[in-house]
This record gives C-alpha cells, structure tokens and sequence, in this order.
C-alpha cells in the first residue's frame, strides 16, 4: 500500500508527521510519501535511519494555512501539499493520502480533486467513541458539514453504517438521530423531517432519536448529526475528559485506564466518506503516535474496500 502524507499540516509539522512515518515504515512493508517542501523535509529525516525505498518525499511548495478559505486555497495553490497528495491519489500513485491540516482544504481537495460518490452532496467526517459495553459508536458529521438537509443526514446516516459494519463488524449497526428529545416530533424542523427520512429506509436500523446523555451508553453504533453539533460535542468531551483528568490527579488518584480511550491519538484519525478515494482526516495537534495510529486506519480502510463498500450501500438508499 502507498499513502501521501500531507507533511506540511497540523500544528506540529512536519517534524512530528516525519517522525509518525519513519516509525510507520520501520515497523510496516508499505510505501509512504512525504509530501511538502522538499528541502525543509529531507533536513528533518537526517537524524533518521530509514529506507528509502519505502519512506520519500514529494515535493510540493506551497502550504494552505488554517484561516485561509479552503475552496480559494485550492484553486490558487495548485502546489500546496494537500492539493499534490490529493492529486496523487486521484493519478492512482498512492491508495490513500492523510493529512493533519486544515479540515476544509481537505475536504475541498477531496470534493474537486476525488470527486463524490454518486448519491452524495456533502462528504462527512465520523468519529469514534467508547462507550459503556467496551465497543465504540460512531458519530457523523463531526466538523465537515456545518449546515445540512435532511437527506443530507440521510446520506451521513448510510456511510455511517457501512464504516461501522466493514471496520468495526458491527452486523446490523443500529443508527440513531442526536436529538433534544426521544420523541418522534422533537427538534427542529430538520431534524423531524430526517426522522421520517429515516423511518422509511430498509437498509437501515434505524432506533429513533438519541440524547446526549446515551451517546456513551453503547445504545447505538452510529449516531447522526450535522457537522456544527457533531464539532461542539466532540470537543466538549474532549476537554470535559481532560478537566477529569487534570482534578483526577490533582487530588492524588490514579488516572483509570479506560481515560485512554478519549484520547484521540489512540484512534489516529477517520476517513472523509463518500469521497471516490480514500482521505484520512487526523487531529490537527496530532503528534506522532497519532499520525503513526491515522496511517493504520488508512491501511485498513483500503484493505476492508470501505470505498466500494460505500458505494454498494448507497445503492441501496431509497429515494429522498
């Protein structure tokens, strides 16, 4: 397998996603692509020992930063680094690219440069998050969709289950709507309408609403929500399990090894679904455990076929 990595993204490129990527190489038979400024990268894999034939760099000049406009980016900046491995991708000189920049460029690449799966508006982000029977639920949209339409969910809600049925071997994943209430008529007005989106679709088990307070009760295995909640929640327990932590030791306990779960850099990162390659979006603090864990999810997403997996589902999909 070969998978461009974006080296130029993430607060603490390149030389934490160089370092992520010697390891991986050290320790698997794969090919990975340095992709960013070529003499700044060759400076930071010199205190290195690696092979050359399955750790290179690609050089790309140009880097998008976080407060640009993703879609201007990557118009404009036909030789940043995400637009060259996206590229890479798309000439089939890599399987897979991942990166730890900007989420928006990274989903415009994808958009302009992969392309979307037919039946798909909105690519979506899923996250993966323990739960109380020891497994995981996936929750999508995280962050790549702000503002969304009910047959937009509809389509968060198909990939959503196909990831957890290929990647986890979930049988019938059962899919549920993140609501402010368990009855059918709360919410607002997308997402009663979703609701009833859901209802009709035989290719999925869908359980009904879901509130916040069970999303760690494992009552469900995919969880639906646009991107702006998904984002909010997903950070809120990101630092909610750090402030437990922090009072934790504070106090002189023992930190249970459970709160290992939370940590981010334990899962690495997830792919953009509905996308007509494989993109791995990582944590744009990731370090290089979790680019060494994101390269691993991209390993096993091309090995399970998640690509062609999604697009057997969608076909199932009933009209909206």
């Amino acid at each position: 397998m070969r998978i461009a990595l974006d080296a130029m993204g993430g607060d603490h490129a390149p030389a934490e996603i160089v370092a992520g990527a010697v390891k991986w190489v050290a320790e698997k038979e794969r090919q990975v692509f340095l992709v960013g400024q070529e003499e700044l990268l060759k400076q930071e894999l010199k205190p290195y020992s690696y092979d050359p034939s399955r750790l290179s760099v690609v050089n790309a000049r140009e880097i998008i930063g976080m407060d640009e406009s993703p879609a201007t980016a990557i118009r404009r900046k036909k030789d940043a680094s995400i637009v060259v491995a996206s590229r890479m991708v798309k000439e089939k000189k890599a399987d897979a690219i991942l990166s730890c920049g900007s989420t928006g460029a990274q989903m415009a690449a994808a958009i302009f440069i992969l392309g979307r799966m037919e039946g798909i508006e909105r690519p979506p982000i899923v996250a993966a998050i323990p739960n109380m029977t020891g497994a995981y639920t996936l929750l999508i949209d995280v962050g790549a969709n702000v503002d969304c339409k009910p047959r937009q969910l509809l389509q968060f809600a198909l990939l959503g289950k196909t990831y957890a049925s290929i990647i986890y071997g979930v049988g019938q994943p059962q899919v549920a709507l993140l609501n402010n209430g368990e009855e059918e008529s709360k919410g607002n007005s997308v997402t009663v309408e979703s609701y009833a989106l859901l209802r009709q679709q035989p290719a999925i088990n869908f359980t009904g609403n879901i509130e916040g307070r069970d999303i760690f009760s494992g009552k469900s295995d995919v969880i639906v929500c646009d991107g702006f909640t998904g984002n909010i929640l997903l950070k809120t327990m990101e630092g909610m399990a750090l402030f437990i932590a922090k009072g934790i030791l504070g106090a002189g306990g023992q930190m249970p090894a459970f709160f290992q779960q939370l940590d981010y850099t334990q899962t690495g990162g997830a792919p953009l679904l509905g996308v007509n390659g494989l993109s791995i979006v990582c944590h744009g603090s990731s370090k290089r455990e979790a680019v060494y864990n994101g390269l691993g999810i991209a390993e096993d997403c091309y090995n399970k076929n998640i690509i062609e997996m999604q697009k057997l589902e969608l076909s199932k999909a009933v009209e909206a």
